[in-house]
């Protein structure tokens, strides 16, 4: 008598339908499991199926039922029926694909690599308010990149500090944006909404002094959606028009709310990634940075770290150039990598390219991501400048003024003396 259904997941001829939903997994087998075993048990556990036959079954089960369709090697196709899942729901979605197949002994190692969206699916998405438009809608520029400061230490600055010995010195050297860490929340030496009123009065008198719009990223995580939406408020009622959140801690239902939020106050989103490399830097485990990036898009984050290359964070260059294309355009298939993505209406999101920067590094930046649709953040690269954080900015500054320009770095220096100093503390270091 047969016990388990599992093998009724595999269908190798199955062609999937324009309204499927396409995951490609990398999976491994446990020792004894067939790859077609363990290919039944990923499609089966992530979407209808169970461990043992029944003799009841609901009418509607053959169009709920998902199905392995195409393996290559240790790369598996999952095609699922829409049917499956909630409308306009990132966390009823991930139940299934990213759900209890990830804990199954039949798998020693699995890991989501992408999701091919249907345009039937991806139509209950309103995606980023703003998106790469920010650069012309909020900073009134032509081209970008956004650049910001996050100010180091990361935490330890009273509000005072934060707002005017690093805020308003970056602001006046040329910087954008200043930017919470992730960590910084409302700590009681530098408490969130002092934080913002101050930073609101250093961001007027800046923008005064240099004619330039200058915004922050100021962190709105929380405890609980409810103190995120008062922080959200405060934020919006100080005329700022950003605000930031760490994605991955606060949860898939606080982003989307934050979404919502940033719709109705006609603000842009700045997404920090805290926490993601306990899910995405096992490249045989958990999820890649590229579909984590693809779902803040689909949500509606605007700005979204997603890797520098070069700097102090893991990111291989081809993987961070797949998932800065996917952010920015509609893109096609990668083998193994990414699946194609039609994006219909949802607008384009900027790339943010942060951790471990200085001026002497950012060419390096500009080669692989263009200065045209991204975000720069460069911390303790602006703030660890020989001659303080608004010598360091206008470092920064020179040094994208030269990449523009095509001068070298070395020569732009010799006309430019902050990014001269720059260059005479860092070099062309990468650090680790």
């Amino acid at each position: 008598m047969k016990t388990d259904w599992y093998s009724d997941f595999v269908n190798w001829d199955y062609k999937p339908k324009k309204t499927d939903i396409i995951c490609l997994f990398r999976f491994e087998p446990r020792k004894g499991i067939s790859p077609a075993e363990a290919a039944g048990r990923i499609a089966s556990e992530s979407s209808c199926g169970t461990w043992t036959t029944l003799p009841l079954m609901p009418k509607i089960l053959p169009k709920l039922k998902a199905y392995s369709f195409h393996r290559n090697g240790n790369f598996l196709k999952v095609a699922y029926p829409l049917e499956l899942f909630e409308r306009g729901s990132i966390p009823g979605f991930l139940s299934g694909p990213a759900g209890n197949i990830f804990g199954m002994k039949a798998v020693k190692n699995l890991r989501l690599v992408d999701v091919q969206f249907p345009m039937e699916y991806m139509k209950d998405f309103r995606g980023p308010n703003y998106g790469k438009e920010a650069i012309k809608k909020i900073f009134k520029r032509k081209h970008g990149p956004i650049t910001s400061v996050v100010p180091k230490p990361k935490l330890g600055f009273s509000s005072k500090e934060h707002a005017f010995n690093v805020g308003y010195s970056v602001w006046k050297g040329g910087i954008d944006c200043i930017k919470d860490d992730e960590n910084l929340t409302n700590q009681n030496f530098n408490k969130f909404a002092t934080r913002v009123n101050l930073l609101a009065k250093y961001r007027d008198k800046a923008e005064k002094e240099t004619g330039d719009v200058k915004d922050a990223f100021i962190n709105v995580t929380a405890s609980n959606t409810k103190e995120m939406e008062k922080r959200i408020k405060i934020i919006h009622g100080h005329d700022f028009k950003y605000f930031m959140i760490d994605v991955v801690i606060s949860g898939f239902t606080a982003v989307q709310t934050a979404a919502d939020l940033a719709r109705d106050y006609d603000m842009a989103i700045h997404g920090h990634r805290a926490m993601h490399s306990m899910i995405t830097r096992n490249e045989k485990h958990g999820m890649t940075m590229l579909f984590l990036a693809k779902l803040m898009r689909m949500i509606g984050v605007d700005n979204l770290h997603i890797g520098t290359v070069i700097g102090k964070l893991e990111g291989v260059e081809e993987e961070v150039v797949a998932a800065k294309d996917m952010m920015t355009s509609d893109v096609g298939e990668i083998k193994n990598l990414r699946l194609g993505q039609n994006w219909g209406n949802i607008k384009p999101a900027l790339p943010v390219s942060s951790g471990g920067l200085h001026p002497g590094l950012l060419p390096q930046v500009f080669d692989i991501y263009g200065t045209t649709d991204i975000a720069i953040q460069v911390g303790g690269g602006t703030q660890g400048h020989p001659a303080g954080a608004e010598a360091g900015a206008r470092a920064v500054m020179q040094a994208i003024e030269s990449y523009h320009l095509g001068i070298p770095l070395s020569d732009y220096a010799k006309t430019h003396v902050e990014l001269h100093a720059a260059l005479g503390k860092w070099g062309f270091t990468k650090p680790i």
